[in-house]
C-alpha cells in the first residue's frame, strides 16, 4: 500500500488532523505529511501504531498525548514536542522549543540539535536524548525516567528532582536545587553506548551523571514556619 500524503498548506490544525484520523482509520500505517509551515498541534491525540513522516518543521505540540505512533519530523519542532507522550518515538532532525517532552509516560523523544527550557519538565517515564545543547531547567521535578543530553546543559539542570536520572557528555552550566553528580557505574556506560549508538551518536564523552540528593524528598512539620502567614 502506498503512503498517502496530507497536504498542508494554509489549511487549518484542525483540517489537517481531521484527515490524517480519516487515514489511520482507513487502515492506513504509514503518512507522509508535507507543506507543514510550522502548523501547531498536529498529530495530537494518535492511539494507533501509525508512523508519520513530517516533510518540514512543525510548530507547538507536535505530537503531543499520543500512545504508539512513529514519528519523524524532518526540520524543527516549537515548544512542547511529544508532551505527555505514554509511549512510541519522536525523532526530531533540527532543534527544539522550551518544554520538549514535559510530563511524557514513556516512549522515546530524539531531537538531533538543541533544545530550550525546561525539556523534560515532570518527565514521569520513558527517554528524551538531546543531539545538541540544552536550556535552563531541563528535568525540573522530573519523577522517573531517562534524560540524555549529549552536549552542554543550562542553569538549574535537575531542578527539585525524584528519581529522574540525567546524563550529562558536555558541560554543567549550574545544577538545580537537590541536584548531584553521582559517579557512573559500568551498567550505565552500557546503557549510555547502546542507547547513544541505536541513534547514531557517538557515545565517547566525558559523561556526568545526575540525580537527585534526596533532600527535599520529604517535608518535615517542624520547618513549616510558612504557616503562620496564612
Amino acid at each position: 500500500m502506498t503512503a498517502p500524503i496530507v497536504n498542508c498548506g494554509d489549511r487549518s490544525p484542525r483540517e489537517i488532523n481531521r484527515e490524517i484520523r480519516s487515514l489511520v482509520a482507513a487502515g492506513h500505517r504509514e503518512i507522509q505529511v508535507r507543506e507543514t509551515r510550522a502548523q501547531h498541534n498536529l498529530g495530537v491525540g494518535l492511539v494507533e501504531p501509525v508512523m508519520l513522516d513530517y516533510v518540514g518543521s512543525v510548530g507547538y505540540y507536535c505530537g503531543g498525548l499520543m500512545d504508539g505512533p512513529t514519528v519523524h519530523v524532518s526540520g524543527s519542532a516549537g515548544w512542547g514536542v511529544a508532551e505527555g507522550m505514554m509511549a512510541g518515538t519522536v525523532v526530531v532532525d533540527g532543534n527544539a522549543g522550551n518544554g520538549a517532552g514535559a510530563a511524557i509516560r514513556g516512549g522515546a523523544l530524539v531531537i538531533k540539535g538543541d533544545v530550550g527550557a525546561r525539556a523534560g519538565v515532570s518527565i514521569k517515564g520513558g527517554l528524551i536524548l538531546i543531539g545538541g545543547d540544552c536550556g535552563y531547567m531541563t528535568g525540573f521535578m522530573g519523577q522517573k525516567g531517562t534524560i540524555i543530553i549529549h552536549g552542554d546543559a543550562g542553569e538549574a539542570l535537575g531542578d527539585s528532582m525524584y528519581e529522574t536520572v540525567i546524563y550529562v557528555g558536555g558541560s554543567v552550566t549550574d545544577l538545580g536545587s537537590d541536584a548531584v553528580v553521582e559517579a557512573m557505574s559500568p551498567l550505565d556506560r552500557t546503557f549510555l553506548t547502546r542507547t547513544l549508538l541505536a541513534y547514531d551518536f557517538d557515545a565517547s564523552r566525558d559523561w556526568k551523571k545526575v540525580v537527585s540528593g534526596r533532600k527535599l524528598w520529604n517535608f518535615d512539620r517542624h520547618e513549616a514556619a510558612w504557616q503562620a502567614i496564612l
